[in-house]
C-alpha cells in the first residue's frame, strides 16, 4: 500500500457510495438469516446470493486467493476465517462477519458481531466496547485531524471497556479499491499519521479481545486469525467520507 492517502473525486464518490449502501443492506440481512444448526459454508453461500442480487460481486472472493464470499469469524476467531460445511454454528457462538461488495466501480466494506441469545456480561462488555470504540473513532473523522486522532479515541474506549486491541491488522482507506491507503490503526503508533481531507473515504474497524492482544494464524487455511489465548473477539466496521462538516458514515447500520 503506498503511502499517500487517496482522494476520491465526486463521480467516484457517488459510486462508492452506493456500493457501501448495497453491502450494509447484506450485512445487516445476513444476522437474520443464520440460525443454530447452520455451517458457516451455508451462511457464506447465502451472503453469495444476496451479493448477486445487488448486481455486484464479492469484493473478497478471489481477493488473493481468499476462497469466500465473505469472512465469517466464530468465537475467538478474529477476522479472515472460511465458511466451511463441517463447522456448524452453535446458538452459544458469537459471529463476525465481514462483508464487500464491488460494483460499478465503487467498493463497499463492513462488519458486525452477533449472538443467536442474550449474552454473558463478559460478551456484553465485549459487544458494546467494540461498538462504542468504532463510534468513538468515527466521531474524529473530520477533517483537519489527523489518523491518529481516531486512533487514539478507538484506543481510549477499548482501555476503558479492558479490551484487547489486535495490532497486526487494522483500518484502511477504500473507494475504488477494497484497500486504499492510509492505515487506520486502533491504537496510537508513531506519527501522527496523514491529515485528514474531504474525499478520503475511511474503514474504520475495531478488533477487541476480552483476553489478550495477540494473535496467531491458521496453518492450514492460511488465513483465519485467531486470538491466541482462545478468549473471543469482536469485530465492527463501518466506511467514512471525510467531509467539510460532520463524519458521513457509508454503511449507517439498519440493525446495529
Amino acid at each position: 500500500m503506498s503511502r499517500g492517502p487517496v482522494i476520491h473525486t465526486e463521480d467516484e464518490i457517488r459510486r462508492i457510495r452506493r456500493a457501501a449502501e448495497l453491502t450494509a443492506g447484506v450485512r445487516d440481512a445476513l444476522p437474520g438469516l443464520a440460525r443454530p444448526g447452520m455451517t458457516t459454508f451455508d451462511l457464506d453461500q447465502l451472503a453469495g446470493e444476496l451479493i448477486r442480487e445487488t448486481g455486484g460481486k464479492s469484493a473478497f472472493l478471489g481477493y488473493y486467493n481468499y476462497p469466500g464470499n465473505i469472512c465469517i469469524s466464530v468465537n475467538d476467531e478474529v477476522v479472515h476465517g472460511i465458511g466451511r460445511p463441517d463447522r456448524i454454528l452453535l446458538d452459544t457462538d458469537i459471529v463476525s462477519i465481514d462483508v464487500g461488495v464491488a460494483i460499478d466501480g465503487g467498493v463497499g466494506d463492513t462488519a458486525l458481531t452477533f449472538g443467536f441469545r442474550e449474552q454473558p456480561e463478559d460478551i456484553a462488555r465485549l459487544f458494546k466496547g467494540t461498538r462504542e470504540a468504532l463510534m468513538a473513532g468515527i466521531a474524529e473523522a473530520r477533517a483537519g485531524n489527523y489518523v491518529q486522532n481516531i486512533s487514539q479515541a478507538v484506543e481510549r474506549v477499548a482501555k476503558k471497556y479492558r479490551l484487547g486491541i489486535v495490532r497486526e491488522y487494522v483500518g484502511h482507506g477504500c473507494g475504488t479499491r477494497l484497500h486504499e491507503p492510509p492505515e487506520v490503526p486502533n491504537f496510537v503508533g508513531n506519527g501522527r499519521g496523514p491529515k485528514l481531507v474531504p474525499g478520503m473515504v475511511l474503514c474504520i474497524e475495531p478488533m477487541l479481545n476480552l483476553g489478550t492482544a495477540r494473535v496467531t494464524t491458521d496453518r492450514n487455511d492460511h488465513w483465519t486469525v485467531r486470538t491466541q489465548d482462545g478468549a473471543p473477539s469482536a469485530h465492527f466496521e463501518h466506511m467514512v467520507l471525510i467531509t467539510d462538516n460532520e463524519p458521513e458514515i457509508l454503511t449507517w447500520p439498519k440493525t446495529m
